[in-house]
């Protein structure tokens, strides 16, 4: 839960919107955690999904699978244990992840400590 839970931090951190995270732990077959966010342009979610990238390796971890649609409707970071979608925020509403997981428990995210070089407060 430690990785989703920064995870969600980061995508706040670079300014992504409704960032919430999933457990589905017991729910889904595939994965524990589910992080979802909403970006404003295709060039915030990419950089926004290699600071999570960034972020797994420093943790120790690696995705096994990054999406690298060029026109950023819906991108998704596989890590195995965390899956992390961002989405443009209308295909987040035609896709409604939160409903299909709607049996699952929603993880508080506290505000992130991170401090990144060149980000001002």
């Amino acid at each position: 839960m430690a990785f989703a839970v920064r995870a969600a931090q980061s995508l706040n951190d670079d300014k992504c919107a409704d960032v919430i995270v999933l457990d589905v732990t017991g729910v889904s077959p595939v994965t524990g955690f589910i992080v979802i966010g909403s970006g404003t342009s295709a060039r915030q979610m990419r950089s926004s999904l290699e600071n999570v990238n960034d972020l797994a390796k420093e943790v120790g971890t690696r995705a096994y699978a990054i999406s690298s649609d060029e026109r950023a409707m819906w991108l998704l970071a596989d890590f195995v244990d965390v899956v992390v979608h961002l989405f443009e925020p209308n295909a987040r509403a035609h896709y409604d992840l939160e409903s299909l997981w709607s049996n699952s428990t929603r993880v508080e995210v506290p505000p992130s400590e991170r401090k990144r070089p060149g980000f001002a407060e």
